[in-house]
């Protein structure tokens, strides 16, 4: 017995040894180098420290020195990131993973993504392929350098990383163009709704606005100094995005000739999207207008030739070959007409894709101008040459200014808006883009505020038709309610706005359904434990409570009712960002063409959504959890897919305060992607953070050691002129 206890001790120790062993050369070795003396091929000496949170403050001398160890540098923590997301968007990811990855590579291929890429790289505006380059030759230089030692998910997936092209950091854009601005799913939805469906009843499930916009629209907000504890500005913003394991942004400081800048960067491409430098700061999201549109090709000569204006034109094939890993390649052909590529065919039908992005000209990158810009006028400068994904940019300086810009390449429709696929024969062709000039623009507004939250920003009597997948108004109302319920704002204080769940929609609609069990429901006792808990809600999505979860489900299936009414057979398919505020109108009109008893309806939907919460969570619904339903999960795309030890690295499951119409916009899907406040009158009391952490390498301590803090509404000092100097590295020019 003795013997087999001394060799079970042995066997454990010679397998934790050779764990240690595989971990120190796959998982620790990779870790960069981020201390000491390092030789690159620069032109001249630089230095890069490295923060508390592993933030890296670059410093070098001449610009092209500034990018190549901007590359340099994300690639130390986020190569694998930087490979993967060129993968998708060129359709290149079954190449590495298996089939799993065919349908989305399929899709990017008919999109043209890589081909768009590389059009759009032979075209680069001059000073950004310099960017580009520099970036690229930093990328490089690092993979060159790391091929015996490179990130554990290359190790596990056994490959090796292509040189890195300017072609794919504009491949990263584009896919963040893709994500930002697919409205053709919604084109396609609305027509299929119109075919079957009350047509006027359709329309209105699908509004441009809702009537109670503010100015402008997106998700950040500005307030004057007058409003302010320090008399200068502040701003804030929180970029809503899906989930993302890394972290979709890289907080990154760069000084160099002209430039001094710090903010939030995208792996794979060079520069700050989103911060601030010595005069002015600025933050972007997402403007929601439709630059995509669907055209129904007539083919009359099959199987390539269609008519336009008339004449017979011939669509081009383009073929395309898909990697497998572990099976045979596939093939994917398609047609492409002058409109785009043909994206859904239905029967007789073929849907071409005409997209901002595939325009000549679709990619620019003015991000330079952007990052030196030092008043509005050098900003909106730079915003000149900004085409895509259309955003809004909300801006502060340090002598008192906030404004805000709407900026992108929108096109100019007559005759239509957009939101449903036209006949492809000529009668509905772009007539080019809104001028700059016209686009939604405000400087110093009477009220001190610009508050924006994804909503329409056009007014009503704008020259140009406008259509997008708006969002509703409840957010915007909420951050207006919260800022001037008082003065005296500090940097700190934006927190606790960005933290708001309040949901004014959830908050009415349990209010609705109090409202008609008191009418129409007294008689069913089983509904009485959810009213009770619905009439005494505060309107406050947060984890640990029933009546979240209870107006949660119970809207599901009134979204459902609503759009099975207008066209039947499409409620579950019908989930835009408006609708709430359309259900609300509703609700509130109640006309009497859609529904015979209001009260009735709801009770019905109250009744199936406790039906399917008691599947979720039992019986007692005084014990549900909404956190238990809106709860998150970052799993590791490759590491958490190891049997046994994989789910150690993964984070949560975590339950989330706040929903689609709440300031704090979380949901299982998407939330806010990162925070940041920059304090005008003090930059060192500005404030950031990402969702998990700076490094995307498993054993690194700033692997996510930002997540509970981010989880639990607090922040960091954004240091840009007092950086703790926890480590440098002092780079030489390679001889």
């Amino acid at each position: 017995m003795r013997l087999l206890v001394r060799l079970f001790n042995i066997l454990v120790v010679l397998t934790l040894l050779v764990l240690a062993t595989l971990g120190y050369w796959y998982a620790w070795r990779p870790l960069p180098q981020t201390s000491g003396t390092l030789a690159l091929p620069l032109r001249q000496p630089a230095q890069i420290i490295r923060d508390e949170l592993g933030v890296a403050h670059i410093e070098a001398r001449t610009i092209e020195d500034l990018f190549f160890l901007q590359g340099y540098v994300t690639a130390q923590d986020r190569l694998w990131q930087m490979d993967a997301l060129r993968r998708v968007a060129a359709g290149e990811l079954s190449e590495i993973i298996g089939p799993a990855a065919l349908e989305p590579d399929q899709e990017a291929r008919r999109l043209r993504m890589k081909r768009l890429a590389e059009m759009h790289a032979r075209n680069l505006h001059g000073s950004d392929r310099n960017l580009l380059v520099a970036y690229a030759r930093g990328v490089n230089h690092f993979i060159e350098t790391h091929r015996n030692k490179l990130p554990l998910e290359f190790t596990l997936l056994a490959y090796d990383p292509q040189p890195w092209r300017i072609a794919d950091s504009i491949l990263i854009g584009l896919q963040m163009y893709r994500t930002l601005s697919s409205s053709w799913r919604e084109e396609v939805l609305k027509r299929a709704m119109l075919a079957q469906g009350d047509a006027r009843k359709v329309e209105m499930l699908f509004p441009a606005r809702t009537g109670a916009e503010l100015q402008p629209g997106s998700n950040a907000w500005a307030i004057s100094g007058r409003h302010t504890a320090s008399g200068k500005p502040l701003l804030a913003n929180d970029t809503h995005l899906e989930w993302s394991f890394p972290s979709t942004w890289y907080s990154i400081h760069l000084k160099g000739p002209d430039l001094n800048v710090i903010g939030f960067s995208l792996p794979g491409l060079p520069c700050v999207i989103i911060g601030h430098n010595e005069s002015i700061a600025w933050g972007v999201t997402n403007l929601h207008f439709d630059v995509q549109d669907l055209y129904r090709e007539q083919f009359s000569q099959p199987p390539a030739g269609y008519v336009f204006q008339g004449q017979t034109e011939q669509a081009r094939l383009e073929r395309e070959t898909i990697r497998v890993k572990g099976a045979q390649a596939r093939e994917v052909s398609f047609l492409v007409t002058r409109h785009g590529p043909i994206l859904v065919t239905a029967g007789n039908e073929s849907l071409a894709l005409r997209w901002t992005a595939a325009e000549p000209g679709g990619w620019q990158f003015p991000f330079l101008e952007l990052n030196r810009a030092t008043n509005w006028e050098q900003f909106r400068s730079a915003l000149k040459r900004f085409v895509g994904p259309a955003q809004n940019f909300v801006y502060a300086d340090v002598e008192g200014n906030i404004g805000y810009q709407a900026a992108g390449k929108l096109p100019v429709r007559k005759n239509y808006r957009g939101d449903f696929p036209v006949q492809g024969g000529g009668n509905y062709e772009w007539e080019g883009f809104i001028p700059f000039e016209e686009l939604p623009s405000s400087l110093n507004p009477p009220s001190g505020y610009i508050i924006t939250a994804n909503q329409n920003p056009f007014p009503e009597n704008y020259p140009y038709a406008v259509n997008g997948n708006f969002a509703s108004y409840y957010r915007s109302r909420q951050i207006e309610a919260r800022l001037k319920s008082r003065g005296g704002w500090t940097a700190q204080d934006q927190l606790s706005i960005q933290m708001d769940v309040y949901s004014a929609f959830s908050h009415f609609l349990a209010q609705q359904v109090s409202a008609a069990y008191e009418k129409r429901g007294r008689g069913n006792p089983a509904w009485a434990p959810a009213v009770q808990a619905l009439r005494s809600w505060d309107g406050q999505m947060r984890a640990g409570s029933a009546a979240p979860l209870i107006v949660t489900l119970l809207y599901q299936h009134l979204r459902r009712a609503v759009a099975e009414k207008a066209a039947p057979g499409h409620g579950a398919n019908y989930d835009l960002q408006i609708a709430p505020a359309v259900t609300e109108q509703i609700l509130r009109n109640r006309p009497a063409d859609w529904f015979d008893d209001y009260d009735q309806l709801l009770l019905r939907c109250l009744a199936d959504a406790l039906e399917e919460g008691k599947k979720m969570q039992g019986d007692r619904i005084e014990a549900w959890d909404y956190g238990r339903f809106n709860q998150l999960t970052f799993s590791h795309p490759v590491v958490g897919r190891i049997p046994w030890v994989g789910r150690y690295f993964n984070l949560g499951p975590a339950p989330m305060d706040g929903s689609s119409t709440t300031v704090r916009q979380t949901t299982r899907r998407l939330g806010p992607s990162m925070r940041f406040v920059a304090d005008l009158s003090n930059w060192e009391a500005s404030l950031h953070n990402i969702t998990i952490g700076q490094s995307g390498q498993l054993l690194s301590s700033h692997f996510s050691d930002q997540w509970k803090a981010y989880y639990s509404g607090s922040s960091f000092s954004m240091h840009f002129r007092e950086i703790p100097q926890k480590n440098i590295l002092r780079v030489e020019p390679l001889q």
